[in-house]
């Protein structure tokens, strides 16, 4: 094999590589961290807001209703490319509270609770008639100083 036989090879073999080295799955990590450790040392009726908020930190969010129950959300993601991201893994760590603020109940709920949301194509459903883009467009000709719109120019103060 002649020396640019060897460069090309080595060319083509680097080109190949670096190819495939684009296609690699891509893993990411969102929310709170979780340490098993930290989690399970949570007790019901033993621990309340402030020892809770020691062991586990601030959670990710809080519900405004059910006497303020907060969630530790921890999800792993993995996408291909240009593709959407899809949960490989969840975690949600519900914490319920008495009003006394005791730890009441620790529910903990996986991926299969996370819900797949599909919006409605490119447009938003309203009510009303639908117009055109030359109706859009050209549709406020006239109307401006049209009845009901108030005078034009001058002091609006006077009656």
């Amino acid at each position: 094999m002649t020396k640019a036989g060897r460069i090309m090879a080595l060319t083509a073999m680097g080109s190949v590589l670096t190819l495939t080295g684009a296609c690699v799955p891509l893993r990411s990590h969102q929310g709170y961290i979780i340490d098993a450790d930290l989690v399970n040392s949570v007790q019901p009726g033993v621990d309340n807001r402030n020892s809770v908020l020691k062991v586990l930190g601030k959670p990710s969010f809080t519900s405004q209703f059910n006497q303020g129950d907060w969630y530790y959300i921890a999800r792993d993601s993995r996408n291909l490319a240009y593709l959407k991201p899809k949960a490989a893994s969840q975690l949600t760590l519900k914490i319920s509270f008495t009003d006394a603020g005791v730890v009441k109940d620790i529910t903990r709920t996986g991926v299969d609770q996370v819900a797949s949301i599909d919006p409605y194509g490119k447009t938003t459903p309203t009510l009303g008639r639908k117009r055109s883009f030359f109706e859009e467009l050209f549709g406020n000709i006239g109307a401006v100083g049209a009845a009901g719109a108030g005078k034009g120019g001058g002091d609006d103060s006077q009656p």
